[in-house]
């Protein structure tokens, strides 16, 4: 089956606020909560041809926002970024943020609960791990009996140690070019200070650091420049992460994602995910790894079933259609991975990335339909959506620490406007949508459930023409681009046009195409095109080129049943 995730912040999705504060807190802009993912909501999320939901930032992670009555204090505002505070600045790995929670009080039986509502609903849950790093002031206070806390038994003498969970600058206390104090009675201290999360080995972070969050020690020396890894006996941290893993896992998800994998030894994945899959067979790993050299390690050693495809698929489509990179890039892009391209992630947004309609992308989410269909139909390898991207979310909002910057801040109490005008209080009816955003959703549902529903998209074999279309008659390389998907006797014939204008492209079908994908040569077939249900007629022959009309910033899916 492909897979189409659903990446999603509880804590912005069932905001209803209309209006918000610029860094304004929990009690002036509001948060969603998991209560929010009701049955029904989830119900329309699966229609637009999702399978996984991954629930970002579920664990508790630090903030500004006291729930000291609940023995949770808030941390201190100069290691937090934002009023909410980064999701990916973990506070306890045992905990859900008290944020998300209707009674506080009962925050792990409602994650529960929404486990419970995602499964009846028909989808699986995927949350996040976060190896790498987590906040300064880290400290669990539900972790089970037993669990002693990380850097509970560190020797904060030693830089380095291969028994202790963090890094240490002895004898310095922090004092990073960032403002410690941030509006607190007293600046921030730490004393000895930690290696800040983003391999910064010295007291002195700054701004453009992840200066909210310590690095955790694997086993690995990084001093003197060399990386050296001390795994025998197996490191303190390694057990406890798998203690996390483990503890997740038996919250019946269905997967994790794991933030910054490539920042955490192969070594450890090695070891840890086959003794969490040996107790859940079915979990699902997916990695954010960005250095193709490191591919191969972390699917084959590191035994992940998936990966980020970023500096590859993504930003090849996003230079496209942003006129930067000719569509001949899409085969070299694939090609580049060497077999691996059934196991990568493929996405248009997360939350790190700009948002697709924003000043900073395209502009217009039209544009990126073209895109979408590349990156959705051209192999068996599972699809990320990111909530609001399918109604055209801007994510031009100015919100606090996050600026005007494209992106969706994950560090500000905030809503996405798309979203709450969607769900418009639950009611699903669409009456706060403008014209363009149902258009829109309307062709995101179209492609991502034919994804589901043709088996020649979620299991079939991929033929990709660039080859024998450069220098084409009729046919612009740098703007259009056409493949063909195969399963039994069903054929996708798929040709996209990244241009402003509209095409009539003719399309070269070498004779490898029909022996590798065994397609009998016909002068007239019938075809239907999966996006708008038209037919039309269309020759396949290695010998005559195939002639297709292609709207502009659009493309067809021609269905042909041999």
């Amino acid at each position: 089956m492909k897979i189409i995730v659903y990446q999603v912040l509880p804590r912005l999705f069932g905001n209803n606020r209309s209006e918000y504060v610029w860094n304004g807190t929990i009690q002036e802009n509001g948060c969603g909560k998991l209560a929010d993912f009701t049955l029904k909501a989830l119900k329309e999320i699966k229609k637009l041809g999702v399978t996984h939901i991954w629930y970002t930032g579920i664990m508790e992670h630090a903030t500004q926002t006291s729930y000291e009555a609940f023995g949770i204090p808030a941390d201190h505002p100069a290691v937090v970024k934002g009023k909410a505070g980064s999701p990916y600045a973990i506070k306890d790995y045992y905990d859900v943020d008290p944020d998300l929670a209707t009674d506080v009080s009962c925050r792990m039986q409602e994650f529960e609960e929404l486990v419970k509502r995602t499964h009846k609903a028909g989808l699986k849950v995927i949350v996040d791990f976060v190896p790498n790093h987590v906040a300064r002031r880290y400290h669990s206070d539900v972790q089970p009996k037993g669990v002693k806390q990380l850097g509970e038994d560190d020797d904060t003498t030693c830089a380095f140690s291969p028994s202790n969970n963090f890094y240490y600058i002895p004898d310095e206390a922090l004092n990073g070019e960032f403002d410690r104090k941030a509006g607190a009675d007293a600046a921030y201290y730490e004393f000895p200070a930690k290696a800040t999360g983003n391999n910064r080995f010295d007291a002195h972070p700054n701004i453009n650091d992840w200066y909210e969050t310590v690095k955790l020690n694997y086993g690995v020396d990084y001093s003197g420049g060399t990386t050296a890894g001390y795994f025998d006996p197996v490191p303190d941290t390694w057990t406890k992460m798998l203690d996390i893993l483990l503890f997740w896992a038996s919250k019946n998800i269905d997967g994790f994602r794991c933030d910054m994998a490539e920042m955490v030894p192969v070594d450890f994945w090695e070891w840890a995910i086959p003794q969490v899959k040996q107790r859940h067979q079915r979990l699902l790993f997916i990695a954010e790894v960005y250095n193709p050299s490191e591919y191969r390690n972390y699917l084959e050693r590191g035994k992940f079933d998936y990966l980020y495809d970023k500096v590859g698929l993504y930003d090849t489509l996003r230079n496209i259609v942003c006129g930067y990179e000719s569509a001949t890039a899409i085969a070299r892009s694939w090609q580049s991975l060497g077999g691996l391209e059934k196991r990568m992630l493929n996405f248009l947004e997360n939350h790190d990335e700009q948002r697709v309609a924003s000043d900073f992308f395209a502009i217009n989410p039209f544009r990126a339909i073209p895109a979408l269909i590349v990156a959705a139909c051209m192999n068996t390898n599972p699809l990320m959506i990111y909530f609001g991207q399918e109604f055209g979310e801007l994510g031009m909002d100015s919100e606090g620490f996050s600026g005007r910057d494209g992106r969706t801040s994950i560090f500000d109490y905030g809503r996405v406007d798309t979203i709450r005008r969607w769900r418009n209080e639950d009611k699903f009816d669409g009456k706060l949508l403008t014209d363009e955003q149902k258009q829109l959703y309307a062709l995101y549902r179209r492609i991502l459930t034919l994804c589901l529903k043709e088996r020649a998209v979620s299991e079939g074999d991929f033929f990709d023409l660039t080859y024998v279309n450069i220098n084409g008659w009729r046919f612009n390389e740098h703007k259009q681009f056409a493949f063909m998907r195969k399963a039994g006797n069903e054929l996708l014939f798929v040709v996209v046009n990244f241009d402003y204008v509209a095409v009539n492209v003719v399309v070269n079908l070498p004779s490898h195409a029909f022996d590798y994908l065994q397609i009998p040569q016909q002068e007239a077939y019938a075809a239907t095109d999966l996006i708008t249900g038209n037919s039309e007629t269309i020759s396949l022959l290695p010998y005559k080129a195939t002639s297709v009309s292609v709207d502009s910033h659009s493309g067809k899916i021609l269905k042909i049943v041999l």
